[in-house]
């Protein structure tokens, strides 16, 4: 059985999430084998809000260099978390935007 924690790993801040605030859409780095259910839920427990959507999408690992050795960075998976219009905002990101 997995927690919340374990699903929700980091929020993604960038400025294209930053962008997002405005419209109640909030970006999280989660667990790779995370389902959408999963991922509202967690979502609704660790910041008590109502989740109206989720959007995953699976990010693809960068072809990286140090001198010579060549690697890849991880792969990971990004929720797009959209709040319904009644819910409270996520006090984390406040004062962000």
């Amino acid at each position: 059985m997995k927690t919340a924690q374990d699903i929700i790993i980091r929020p993604v801040i960038t400025e294209k999430s930053m962008d997002g605030l405005q419209e109640g859409k909030y970006t999280f780095k989660v667990a790779k084998d995370a389902t959408k259910p999963e991922i509202k839920k967690a979502v609704e427990k660790l910041f008590g809000v109502e989740v109206a959507k989720v959007t995953t999408m699976n990010v693809k690992g960068k072809m990286k260099r140090v001198g010579r050795y060549e690697g890849m960075t991880a792969t990971w998976k990004k929720a797009i978390i959209t709040l319904t219009p009644d819910s409270k905002a996520i006090e984390f990101f406040e004062g962000m935007y």
